[in-house]
């Protein structure tokens, strides 16, 4: 059964991580996706644990797309582009501010070759401004959008989300408003360019809770503490797991998960107020409690009394985890000569028509010449782009 995006034609123009990620969770949910890259291929090919070109990253934010080769600073390629910007719904480009157009392909040039066209391009801080110019990764999006300094250490120092965090809210962000845009154009017919800039998602991500003490402009209120600095793990006789509890019947069932109904029936500690006033004489008994507990006694408490908890799993635990299993969470993709690789299967599940993990993902121009049949390119043309070094395979 076809995805809710079945119909829809994509030129991925994007490298490294924000933008094939973007684009991969339209092919899941069943775009047609040409994924374009130059004859040196996307950096993140190389990058972690692979097999040929294909790195287990680069496969996971890939999967589900085509791949054509060309070079756009040929005069070749640059026709090829043409070809594909006429055919597409949605173009997606994350080259820094500028290279569009140096390459002839601005946004206004390609809604006169397609006025149909939506035109999604991701930049680390915007397309204009004082920091047009600078080279973006994820590391410096964390530190200027504030997301660094809510993983402060025992020191107050700021540090990193140990993951491309930026990078990927970036992805789920610009995926969202592709298919708004879709939407729209769907209603009125009117396509339009869409901006991501990753420093803005970054900070609309932090905001509920890394900047909550400066939302209030006019008379604020007194400074509430951090919420990361109310964030931790616990010790469990075997590792560690993570709690949580701001509802009373939360603090409550968790309580009654550990035997300590004293604890949990006490009327002092109602209230987010009394349990902070009142810390230093439940918090260690709950250290104890936890502590004197395997992993697997406190998970069995924590689901009969329906408390907020979860085992702290090692990454190669992960995969085996109850809840992951039943939740069918990791596919399996077959990529041939690669063997068997793990994604994580589409997390939006739509009753009436199914997302897929997408088929696996593309060797470098792996699809060249199919893709260049179907745009329409005759096998004469097709032989002297190759020739010509436009068009690799």
């Amino acid at each position: 059964m076809a995805g809710p995006l079945a119909g829809i034609k994509i030129v991925d123009l994007s490298q490294i991580v924000s933008g094939p990620m973007a684009v991969a969770l339209l092919a899941e949910q069943g775009a047609e996706v040409i994924k374009v890259e130059s004859p040196g291929g996307d950096p993140v090919r190389v990058l972690g644990p692979r097999k040929g070109d294909r790195s287990s990253m680069f496969i996971a934010v890939n999967r589900g797309k085509q791949g054509l080769s060309i070079d756009l600073k040929t005069r070749g390629g640059r026709t090829i582009l043409e070809r594909l910007v006429r055919w597409a719904d949605v173009l997606v480009e994350n080259f820094r501010p500028g290279t569009m157009e140096r390459l002839g392909f601005s946004a206004e040039r390609c809604a006169e070759l397609n006025p149909r066209l939506i035109f999604a391009s991701i930049t680390g801080f915007g397309p204009d401004g004082p920091y047009r110019n600078i080279r973006v990764y994820d590391p410096v999006v964390q530190a200027v959008s504030g997301l660094a300094a809510t993983q402060t250490d025992r020191e107050g120092k700021p540090g990193l989300v140990r993951n491309l965090v930026a990078d990927k809210v970036t992805a789920l962000t610009m995926a969202q408003a592709v298919t708004a845009a879709l939407f729209h154009r769907e209603r009125t017919g009117e396509a339009q360019r869409v901006d991501v800039a990753m420093v803005d998602a970054a900070l609309a991500f932090n905001w509920p809770d890394g900047m909550y003490n400066h939302s209030f402009v006019d008379d604020p209120p007194a400074p509430f503490p951090e919420y990361g600095s109310m964030m931790r793990l616990w010790a469990a006789a075997d590792g560690q797991v993570a709690i949580g509890f701001m509802q009373d019947i939360e603090f409550q069932a968790m309580m009654r998960s550990l035997g300590r109904h004293d604890i949990a029936e006490d009327p002092r500690l109602k209230g987010v107020a009394g349990r902070m006033q009142h810390q230093k004489e439940w918090s260690p008994e709950l250290a104890r409690e936890l502590a004197s507990r395997t992993r697997a006694e406190l998970m069995a408490g924590f689901i009969r009394e329906g408390a907020v908890g979860g085992l702290v799993n090692a990454l190669p635990d992960v995969i085996d985890d109850p809840q992951i299993v039943h939740n069918d969470s990791v596919a399996m993709v077959d990529h041939g000569a690669a063997g068997r690789v793990r994604a994580a299967r589409p997390a939006a599940r739509f009753a009436a028509t199914p997302a897929a993990p997408g088929s696996a993902a593309p060797g470098r121009g792996e699809h060249s010449a199919a893709v260049m049949a179907a745009l329409g390119f005759s096998a004469a043309e097709i032989a002297g782009f190759a020739a010509d070094g436009s068009l690799s395979a």
